[in-house]
């Protein structure tokens, strides 16, 4: 090999590696902005949280954020996928464990306790979001359900649980569940909802749905 085609194929692995690092402090500093509008929105409210809030928690230039994502919209809508990934890959992991609808469950409440500032605000504001907002927070509850089905019949095989709408039963969770959210100040006043109650919750919904009460 001459030296000219050694010097072309040195010039091309440098473009190749800047490429690369390109890439990578492109995806960090996206990554660096998404985890700051969760902290923001969790802290000021998605409603109230501004870009420029977003930029200085991340810091960036506030440029940045519309660079990565276009609009405070689709940050909105970013951040409520990215806790939905976030859920499902949780609950998918407990699942490959075999566990049962309690496990699942447990699993849920603790998914929701790692961003759970962020949640709460979901729940409270979730009439107020976009469209788009709007279906990607039913995209993550569906997903969280898809993964609790199989818990639950595998627990109505066993006649752990009783047999009824699973719709009706996934909601009436979610709905136990939001409304000490959505009521934090009164249920657990400076402390995690999940932390004060989350244990209290999911023993009194296991009650409800066990045959016999049993928990």
């Amino acid at each position: 090999m001459n030296t000219k085609s050694t010097n072309i194929e040195d010039s091309h692995r440098t473009a190749r590696r800047a490429r690369t690092s390109r890439a990578e402090q492109k995806l960090e500093t996206r990554r660096r902005i998404l985890d700051a509008a969760i902290i923001v929105f969790g802290r000021d409210g998605i409603l109230k949280a501004t870009t420029a809030d977003i930029a200085k928690e991340a810091g960036v230039a506030h440029g940045s954020v519309f660079v990565h994502f276009g609009s405070q919209e689709a940050l909105v809508a970013a951040a409520i996928e990215d806790f939905g990934e976030a859920m499902a890959r949780r609950l998918h992991e407990t699942m490959r464990r075999g566990a049962g609808t309690r496990e699942v469950l447990a699993a849920h409440l603790s998914g929701i306790r790692e961003r759970e500032d962020f949640y709460a605000r979901l729940v409270a504001e979730s009439s107020l979001l976009s469209v788009e907002a709007k279906n990607d927070l039913v995209l993550m509850q569906s997903a969280i359900a898809f993964h609790l089905v199989p818990a639950i019949e595998a627990d109505r095989k066993t006649r752990r649980i009783k047999t009824m709408s699973l719709s009706l039963l996934f909601n009436t969770w979610l709905g136990l569940i939001h409304y000490y959210l959505a009521n934090r100040e009164l249920f657990s006043p400076g402390e995690s909802v999940i932390d004060a109650r989350g244990q209290e919750l999911l023993d009194h919904f296991m009650s409800l749905i066990s045959i016999g009460g049993k928990r």
